[in-house]
């Protein structure tokens, strides 16, 4: 099986791609707002990945937070609000707070999960602070560690409810970055001392089964590497100090934060720890290199990588979501209230 997570072109699998993922057998597949028509095709396009590898148990993945990040969108899908609705209603009503980022979290994972998705990359663990880059933004769940820990916990678990692997991104946190890494490589500058908040909401949930890199240099800890190469963060930080023994993917391998070819990059990754390459983009010709060039996972990464199959829902045949948004709306309302 080759460790890498691969997108697709379009709504619909095309004879080429059809043939090469039956052939390389990637660890799963990404799914972006090209694959996203209706509810209809996502179910052709997902049954079609999962008969090509003739099991359920597969890593169809998505990006679907809420707020800026949504490949499922209006009107086909609901909108979801941001990680900050939730982070202010927590400033005034915690409890209620934690309850209506479960409930959300719910209600985006039934949606996923009917159209055959099953894992989302959410929720992003990033520490918020008045630097942080507009990447981020308003995607944060808070700027203080453990209401980042709690709100984030409770994504997780309402995920998990709906039958859909949430995810721990981006470690070793992604708040301190003051660019974006989809464009440029970050550099940070704070002390080992310092960085221990960044690191406090991901040690919180060090037993999820998923999680992803961030493609930023920490010069305290290598500053010669972004942390998604560097077998000092993945090792010493991410396994070692933050205590993460799950799948470990890639942010996108096809970000501008790194240099050098696409399967260079992969190469790299695998090399400094990191389980599953994340290759984004859907171009052919890199994916073809990155499976003649890993067409075997190690055995550690596949025992990962069978956890996270084990922690998958069975597809639903039909949603009932409208109760759980209604109480979500009901509890990020006291916000207003308390106005």
């Amino acid at each position: 099986m080759t460790p890498a997570i691969f997108g697709i072109a379009g709504p619909e699998l095309s004879a080429d791609e059809r043939a090469f993922f039956k052939d390389a057998d990637p660890a799963g597949y990404i799914l972006f707002g090209r694959n996203c028509i209706d509810r209809q095709q996502m179910r052709r396009l997902t049954d079609d990945l999962k008969a090509i590898h003739g099991r359920d148990r597969l890593i169809v993945s998505i990006d679907q937070e809420g707020g800026r990040v949504a490949r499922m969108k209006a009107p086909e899908w609901p909108k979801y609000p941001a990680g900050e609705a939730f982070s202010r209603l927590f400033e005034i009503a915690p409890a209620s707070a934690i309850e209506a980022a479960r409930v959300n979290a719910e209600a985006i994972a039934r949606e996923l999960a009917l159209v055959g998705v099953t894992v989302d990359f959410h929720a992003p663990f990033d520490v918020r602070r008045p630097e942080t880059d507009d990447v981020i933004g308003d995607r944060a769940l808070g700027s203080e560690p453990m209401q980042v820990a709690a709100l984030g916990r409770a994504v997780l678990d309402g995920m998990a409810r709906g039958g859909v692997v949430g995810c721990l991104k981006h470690m070793p946190g992604h708040g301190r970055a003051t660019m974006d890494s989809h464009k440029e490589l970050p550099v940070v500058t704070a002390s080992d001392a310092e960085l221990e908040t960044d690191i406090a909401p991901f040690r919180e949930l060090a037993g999820h089964p998923l999680g992803m890199s961030a493609h930023i240099v920490f010069t305290a800890w290598d500053d010669s590497n972004p942390a998604t190469l560097s077998d000092t963060v993945i090792v010493e930080i991410i396994r070692g100090r933050i205590g993460f023994d799950g799948l470990l993917l890639t942010d996108d391998i096809d970000m501008q934060a790194l240099e050098g070819t696409i399967p260079d990059r992969g190469a790299a990754a695998l090399a400094a720890g990191c389980d599953i390459i994340l290759n984004c983009w859907a171009n052919m010709d890199d994916q073809r290199q990155i499976a003649e060039r890993f067409p075997d996972m190690a055995e550690k990464t596949a025992q990962r990588l069978e956890r996270v199959h084990s922690a998958m829902g069975d597809q639903p045949d039909e949603i009932e979501t409208a109760d759980l948004i209604a109480k979500r709306d009901a509890l990020l309302a006291l916000t207003e209230q308390a106005a």
